[in-house]
């Protein structure tokens, strides 16, 4: 009995191999099916070139592109081209090799309808849990696209003005003339003014009493706004003597205003004053020397 157990056993074994073997030879020999694993690895390879191409094109238009915009600012920060270039490339990267990695799963065979739908759950779940870093990252990211302002133009968004200290995807630094940093979330900056796109107007207003001769001191301030063009390097023009803003009955009010670059207003506004004070003080020096003199010669020997 034993002996014919051990017997059955080895004719199974051997039935087992030969089948297995017959099974394998099955296969190897199955031209249809090698066909398609060719055909499938050809399309999985094409899928991986057309991919590394489509990619490598898109980043030397994202290139050329930034390369244009940063080429047409006067006031810029390089490395806020290089974020939004890095942004865009990573972007375009992830998505091109999602979709690439989808269809060479679909060539082998791989459902593609749960693993869709996962994605999207998980999509919808990480957008719902981060809504405000998104929306600031979206929003920093048109800032940045747009070239809505740079890095060193002076704009105010809400109640808050400063001058653009760093642009970031997901905040923005401003820095007020007073000193105070202001660090706002991109997703927040829903209206902004940019004072520094064209050139500011510096103008100063000069009251004078009605007793001095207004061709006087038209000439006056003529003159002194020549010598703060000649040593001033903040303005390209003489600034220019408008003339008579306002009348009183014991004053006119007389109007200069020169072009200028937006973050020196302030300051050439000053030297206006400074130079018209001058030329003021300089004419009531001279006046009352002449006085003195004419004193002088009418004194008897």
């Amino acid at each position: 009995m034993r002996g014919w157990l051990i017997e059955q056993s080895t004719e199974n074994a051997i039935e087992a191999a030969i089948t297995w073997k017959d099974k394998m030879w099955d296969w190897f020999t199955n031209m249809e099916m090698w066909e398609r694993v060719m055909f499938s690895g050809l399309r999985i390879i094409l899928i991986f070139l057309l991919t590394r191409l489509f990619v490598k094109i898109v980043f030397r238009i994202i290139d050329r592109s930034l390369e244009r915009r940063e080429k047409g600012r006067l006031q810029v920060n390089p490395r806020r081209f290089i974020t939004v270039g890095e942004l865009l490339k990573n972007v375009t990267s992830i998505t091109s090799n999602f979709i690439m990695i989808m269809l060479i799963l679909g060539e082998i065979g791989v459902e593609l309808g749960p693993l869709l739908a996962g994605a999207g759950v998980l999509g919808l779940a990480i957008g719902f849990g981060a809504q405000s870093l998104v929306k600031d990252v979206i929003t920093g990211f048109f800032i940045i696209l747009e070239d809505q302002f740079a890095v060193g133009d002076v704009i105010q968004t809400g109640t808050l003005k400063g001058t653009v200290e760093i642009i970031g995807l997901r905040s923005t630094r401003l820095v007020s003339w007073t000193g105070e940093v202001h660090i706002i979330p991109n997703g927040m900056i829903t209206n902004v003014t940019n004072f520094s796109l064209g050139n500011a107007l510096a103008v100063v207003d000069l009251p004078f009493s009605n007793t001095r001769k207004l061709e006087d001191t038209l000439e006056l301030l003529k003159r002194a706004m020549l010598e703060l063009k000649e040593s001033s390097e903040e303005i390209g023009q003489v600034p220019s003597v408008m003339g008579v803003q306002s009348l009183t009955a014991s004053e006119y009010v007389i109007r200069i205003a020169v072009e200028c670059l937006p973050g020196v207003r302030a300051n050439v506004e000053r030297q206006i004053q400074l130079y018209a004070k001058e030329a003021l003080e300089e004419e009531e020096e001279l006046r009352l020397a002449a006085e003195a003199g004419k004193q002088q010669g009418q004194q008897p020997g």
